[in-house]
């Protein structure tokens, strides 16, 4: 079944609080944590570089390179445990998924801030399928231009959102911080990035 459709203005947003699920995001989680080679991304931040505020990895085939707020990421190869997730979410949702960044928020204090997923390399409506494992953590969407319009979501344990479309376009999202007790989450946000020329 797909993700359900969510109703806000100017985005087009799909969430499926089930996709996997417990036996089956507990393995992947398990998986992931291992399989995966976490490193600390450095970013540029109003001309200075800075520590990401969590673990990062960038995965992909081998010509999916990402330039993000100053740095070039080279992909590291697939995990056997990220292949068939990938599969299957290209049956799904009819995307040729060829890079999947994963995030790993060790506790409360690791964090997201406001951007959009508007690099020119995932081109001008690209489809990004944001799947969360372990901690609930609540995700946030604001409109570019009218204050109004914003929402806001507790993603949780095998739960995926598709945001597609105009979003990116339209809207910034952020993990904010949170000061109450939270365990560590996982997010694996798949995308499909145009090679580089």
């Amino acid at each position: 079944m797909p993700p359900t459709r969510l109703p806000l203005q100017d985005a087009d947003l799909a969430y499926d609080p089930h996709w996997l699920d417990a036996d089956a995001a507990d393995a992947l989680y398990a998986a992931v944590l291992a399989q995966v080679a976490w490193e600390v991304h450095r970013i540029r931040l109003f001309g200075r570089e800075h520590d990401s505020p969590r673990l990062s990895s960038w995965i992909g085939d081998p010509d999916a390179r990402y330039r993000y707020s100053g740095a070039e990421f080279r992909p590291q190869p697939w995990p056997p445990a990220l292949r068939p997730v990938r599969e299957r979410l290209a049956r799904e949702l009819g995307a040729a998924f060829n890079s999947v960044l994963a995030n790993r928020y060790r506790d409360g204090r690791d964090a997201m801030g406001w951007h959009s997923d508007d690099e020119p390399e995932l081109g001008p409506a690209p489809v990004i399928a944001s799947l969360s494992l372990g901690a609930r953590r609540r995700f946030a969407l604001k409109h570019r231009r009218d204050p109004s319009l914003k929402a806001a979501l507790e993603l949780g344990h095998g739960s995926l959102l598709v945001m597609s479309g105009p979003t990116q376009a339209n809207y910034r999202h952020a993990l904010p911080r949170t000061a109450r007790p939270v365990g560590e989450r996982i997010n694996l946000t798949f995308r499909v990035i145009a090679p580089r020329r």
